[in-house]
């Protein structure tokens, strides 16, 4: 397990559209070669390993410290294997903004074409993004969500959070083919400049024994009976400044009574039926979370779970100037190898491949 830390500032603009239309040409011929050589599961594991994504946006040119990296290397692969998707059995839906939240439609629209189960995958899309946003408190408000799946219902995903207050931005990792449960340690990885103090993590195996007792509680006491004790708790209870479960001042207590009675009417059978109910949200969980704490001593993980975490230069001119016409070579070069290998000739994607193992050793051994 390769570990550390990735810089990702929050950047303004846009690539310049001659970098992006060059980023989708070799964005497409690289996932489409990845496609053909190793197929769409390995292609999906790659996507969920930080490391190999970030090193994938900076040899496409964009810079390798923005937060921009995220949305325009996902946008270069959705632009780079349009009307390929079939043809690959690849998919990429979501994106950024008003974008991410049209994903399950276009889920179902491709599913439907497919023949997969769109609901599967729009509960794994839509588990994974509120997973970050509610179980992981961590102070960065997912943006971007995109999801990749195959033909066969393998899926990935990356999403990216901002955190106004330091901006910067924090990218996450999911693999179908690892995520047991949505609510427990489901990341392949998280990259982010750095660890926060400040977090709120039920994702955490250490959590587990927190959100049994936020479900006993739940089960055994009506909505009014715990909004009183969450008064009570208010009032009473001293925490130091440093414990991050503590509510903000915006927190209502006729929300969260709202919130605890329509989940009480509606029941739920476990956590993740919990916590994926439209409208609780991040207070609701959090109040929770304390009081789960404070009655069982069931205290949940404090601990922020980041792990992470140039070829073509990049477009801001670091660590050098992006070149055209290496940049284009590179394209044609790899054209060429995926048109060969459709009609029988491998031979250009074995030369690549020697190439990558002789570039390995010259930088093992300082070549």
């Amino acid at each position: 397990m390769r570990t550390g830390y990735s810089t990702l500032p929050l950047h303004g603009g846009r690539a310049p559209k001659w970098l992006f239309r060059r980023m989708v040409k070799l964005a497409g011929s690289i996932t489409e070669a990845i496609v053909i050589e190793f197929g769409t599961e390995e292609f999906l594991r790659r996507l969920s390993d930080p490391v190999w994504f970030q090193a994938f946006g900076s040899l496409l040119g964009f810079d390798w410290h923005s937060s921009g990296l995220t949305t325009t290397t996902t946008g270069a692969i959705k632009e780079g294997i349009k009307q390929k998707e079939k043809e690959l059995g690849l998919f990429i839906t979501g994106g950024k903004g008003k974008t991410a939240l049209r994903t399950p439609e276009e889920i179902r629209s491709i599913s439907e074409v497919v023949g997969l189960s769109a609901e599967s995958l729009i509960y794994a899309s839509r588990a994974s993004a509120k997973t970050d946003s509610v179980l992981l408190q961590d102070g960065y408000s997912i943006y971007h969500h995109a999801f990749f799946f195959d033909k066969k219902g393998n899926w990935a995903v990356v999403q990216q959070g901002m955190n106004e207050k330091n901006r910067m931005a924090r990218r996450y990792h999911w693999l179908s083919e690892t995520v047991r449960v949505f609510h427990e340690e489901p990341h392949t990885g998280i990259s982010s400049f750095f660890r926060e103090n400040m977090v709120l993590d039920l994702t955490a195996k250490k959590s587990r024994n927190n959100k049994e007792g936020i479900l006993e509680i739940l089960k055994n006491e009506t909505p009014d009976r715990v909004v009183v004790e969450y008064r009570k708790a208010m009032k009473s209870l001293f925490l130091p400044i440093r414990h991050p479960i503590l509510p903000y001042r915006d927190i209502s207590d006729k929300y969260l009574y709202r919130i605890l009675k329509r989940t009480y009417e509606k029941g739920f059978t476990d956590f993740e039926g919990l916590y994926l109910q439209p409208g609780v949200g991040p207070s609701t969980i959090r109040a929770l979370s304390m009081l789960a704490d404070i009655v069982f001593g069931a205290r949940p993980s404090f601990e922020d779970p980041v792990i992470y975490s140039y070829a073509h230069g990049g477009k801001d001119g670091y660590p050098y100037p992006v070149s055209m016409r290496d940049y284009d070579n590179s394209i044609a070069v790899l054209e060429k190898a995926i048109k060969m290998a459709k009609i029988g000739r491998r031979e250009e994607f074995k030369a690549l491949r020697r190439l990558s193992l002789i570039f390995e050793k010259g930088v093992r051994y300082g070549v």
